[in-house]
C-alpha cells in the first residue's frame, strides 16, 4: 500500500498546471512576434542551430522535478498498517512469578531478571506463533492477552515489577487456571502454559489445575528458576533483606520437586533455569514438538520513506536539464534525442525511476549504522533485518544486527547472529570479532565452556589480538575456580548429610534417656490434667463457633 505522510503539500501541484498555462501562452506570444519578422519557414532556414523542442523539454523537466521535489515534501511511503495474514504456528501462554521471593540473586542478576529475560528470547524465536503474558503472585491477572503483537510483548513485560501485586504469595493454581481461559477458540492446535517460578506454592491446588488443564489439551511446562539452597530476599532501595515475623533472615529456595509435579500433571516438561542457555534451548525443543496450525493474524507494521528515491531522481532530472542546451550541438547534431527517439528517452527516465525506487540491503545496512552511532539500537536492529530480509546472506547485516542486539541486552538472539555471520563471513578479521563477541557474552553470563571456546576460534583468525587472549585466560581461571566450588559444594552437600544423621541418632538416643527418667504419675494429677484439657478444648471449640459466624478473608501468612 503507497501513502503520503503529510498530504498536504500535495496542494502545491497546483503550481504546475499554472506554470504550463504560463509557458503556452508566452510561446504563443513569441511565435506571433516571429510572424512579424517574416515567413516561418523562412526563419527557420535562416536559423539552423535553434531547436525546435529544446526548450520545451528543458521546461518540461524542471516541471517535472518540481512535482517530485512537492511529493517529498509529503513524504511518500510504502508498505501496510494493518493487514490479515495466515500464519502457521503455536499458542503460548506464559504465566511469570513476580512474588517478592523471584527478587533473590541466587541466578544473576536475579531471578526476576532472568525470567524475563528468557521470556524476551522466546519472543524473538517467535515467528508465526501466538503469545500472552499473565503474572502472579497470592493473584493473577492477564498483562497481555493472546496475540502476535510482540513488539507489545516486549513493551508490557519491561514493566513487569513486584510492586504491582497487592497480595503476596505465590498462588500456581490461580495462574493455570486463568491460563486455560486466556487461549483462543481455535481447535487443533498446540497450546502451552509456562509457569516461571521458584515454586514456593502457598496457596495449593496447582496440581489439580495442571492436571485439568491436560485434560483440555493444553501442556503446562514449569520453568524452575533459583537454587535449592536459598538465597535472601533483598529489599529494593534499602540494601536490607526481608525477614520473617520471628526478626529472622528469610532464605528462599526454589521447590523443584513441586514443579517438576506440576509439570508431570499438566503433560510438560520441568526445566530448571540457571546462568546459561541451556534452559532456553530445551524449552525451544519441547515448544517445536507441539502441533501447528494454520491461524489467521492481525499484523501492525510501520511503512518505510520512500522520499529518498524521488529525491535522486529530481537531482537526475536538474542535471540533465542544465546539460541540454537551448541550441543544437555542432558536435552532436547527428544525435537525436528528440526526434523519432523520444520512446527510447521515456523508456530510460522510467529506468532510472525503477531503479531509484528500489532500495538494496546495502541500503539499509548504511541506515543502521546510522541509527546505531546514534544509539538508536531498537531501530537500528530493524533496519539490519530488513537488510536480511533482502539479502539473507549478506554476512555485514547479520554482524551489525548482533551488535545491535547486543547493546539491547538481548543476548542469546545476539549469539545466534554472530554465529550466521561467522558461517557467511569469509573476511577472517570480520569473523575474529564475531567469535569475539561471542565469548564477551558468554563470558558475562559466567559460560565459561562456551566462552573458552568461542575465544580460541577468534585467537585461531587473529593471533595478535591481546585482549582475546587475556579474556581466554581469564575464562579459563574463572572454570577452574567454579568447577572447585561446584566440588566444594557437592562435599558440603554430603558432609551436611552425614551430620544431619549425626543429629537425628542423638535425638533418638536422648528421647530414649528422657523414657529412662520419666517420673510416673500419680492417679490424682493425671486426673486434674484430664479436667485441664476438656475445658481447654471447650473453650476452643467456642472460640471456632465465633469465628464461623463472622465473614471469612483469606490471609497470606508469608509475604514472599
Amino acid at each position: 500500500m503507497f501513502r503520503f505522510e503529510d498530504p498536504i503539500y500535495l496542494w502545491l501541484l497546483v503550481l504546475i498546471p499554472v506554470l504550463a498555462l504560463v509557458r503556452f501562452i508566452s510561446y504563443r506570444n513569441q511565435k506571433r512576434k516571429l510572424r512579424k519578422f517574416g515567413d516561418p519557414k523562412l526563419l527557420k532556414e535562416l536559423m539552423p542551430d535553434v531547436s525546435r523542442f529544446r526548450p520545451s523539454i528543458k521546461f518540461w523537466i524542471l516541471l517535472v522535478a518540481l512535482a517530485l521535489l512537492i511529493f517529498m515534501l509529503a513524504r511518500p511511503q510504502m508498505g501496510t498498517k494493518i493487514s490479515q495474514e495466515k500464519r502457521t504456528g503455536i499458542e503460548t501462554i506464559i504465566a511469570l512469578d513476580i512474588s517478592n521471593s523471584m527478587l533473590a540473586e541466587d541466578i544473576v542478576p536475579s531471578r526476576l531478571d532472568r525470567s524475563k529475560m528468557m521470556v524476551e528470547n522466546l519472543v524473538d524465536h517467535f515467528t508465526n506463533d501466538k503469545i500472552g503474558l499473565i503474572v502472579f503472585a497470592g493473584d493473577a491477572f492477564v498483562q497481555l492477552p493472546i496475540t502476535s503483537d510482540y513488539v507489545s510483548a516486549k513493551m508490557f513485560l519491561s514493566s513487569i515489577d513486584p510492586s504491582m501485586m497487592a497480595t503476596q504469595g505465590t498462588d500456581i493454581a490461580a495462574a493455570i487456571n486463568m491460563g486455560m481461559n486466556s487461549f483462543t477458540q481455535e481447535e487443533g492446535i498446540g497450546k502451552a502454559i509456562i509457569v516461571i517460578t521458584d515454586g514456593e506454592d502457598h496457596e495449593g491446588g496447582a496440581l489439580e489445575a495442571a492436571e485439568a488443564a491436560k485434560k483440555k489439551g493444553m501442556r503446562v511446562y514449569v520453568l524452575g528458576v533459583g537454587s535449592s539452597k536459598g538465597a535472601p530476599i533483598p529489599i529494593p532501595g534499602t540494601g536490607d533483606y526481608m525477614k520473617d515475623n520471628t526478626g529472622n533472615t528469610v532464605m528462599s529456595a526454589l521447590n523443584e520437586d513441586m514443579c517438576k509435579q506440576v509439570a508431570a500433571a499438566g503433560g510438560g516438561v520441568y526445566i530448571h533455569v540457571e546462568n546459561n542457555s541451556a534452559a532456553q534451548q530445551q524449552l525451544d525443543n519441547e515448544l517445536d514438538k507441539l502441533s501447528k496450525k494454520e491461524t489467521s493474524t492481525t499484523v501492525y507494521s510501520d511503512y518505510d520513506e520512500q522520499f529518498q528515491a524521488f529525491g535522486i531522481l529530481a537531482l537526475l532530472l536538474l542535471i540533465i536539464e542544465i546539460c541540454i542546451l537551448d541550441r543544437r550541438n555542432p558536435l552532436m547534431k547527428n544525435l537525436s534525442l528528440f526526434g523519432k527517439r523520444k520512446v527510447t528517452t521515456t523508456i530510460l527516465l522510467l529506468m532510472v525511476v525503477m531503479s531509484g525506487m528500489a532500495q538494496t540491503d546495502r541500503q539499509y545496512v548504511r541506515q543502521g549504522n546510522k541509527q546505531y552511532r546514534a544509539g538508536d539500537f531498537a531501530n537500528a536492529e530493524v533496519s539490519y533485518r530488513k537488510a536480511i530480509e533482502k539479502n539473507p546472506r549478506n554476512p555485514q547485516a547479520a554482524y551489525n544486527l548482533g551488535n545491535a542486539l547486543m547493546a539491547q541486552k538481548k543476548d542469546s538472539a545476539a549469539i545466534e547472529q554472530f554465529q550466521n555471520a561467522a558461517k557467511l563471513e569469509t573476511n577472517p578479521m570480520r569473523k575474529y570479532r564475531a567469535f569475539h563477541n561471542m565469548g564477551v557474552i558468554c563470558q558475562g553470563h559466567k559460560m565459561y565452556g562456551e566462552a573458552i571456546e568461542a575465544y580460541k576460534n577468534a585467537l585461531r583468525l587473529n593471533p595478535e589480538d591481546n585482549e582475546t587472549r587475556y579474556n581466554l585466560v581469564l575464562c579459563k581461571h574463572q572454570k577452574n575456580k567454579q568447577d572447585q566450588n561446584q566440588q566444594q559444594d557437592q562435599q558440603q552437600k554430603k558432609q551436611d548429610q552425614k551430620d544431619e544423621k549425626k543429629d537425628q541418632d542423638k535425638q533418638e538416643q536422648n528421647k530414649d534417656k528422657q523414657k529412662e527418667q520419666k517420673p510416673q504419675m500419680s492417679k490424682d494429677n493425671a486426673e486434674q490434667l484430664l479436667n485441664a484439657a476438656m475445658q481447654q478444648e471447650k473453650q476452643t471449640q467456642d472460640r471456632l463457633k465465633k469465628a464461623q459466624q463472622q465473614p471469612q478473608r483469606r490471609q497470606v501468612l508469608k509475604n514472599w
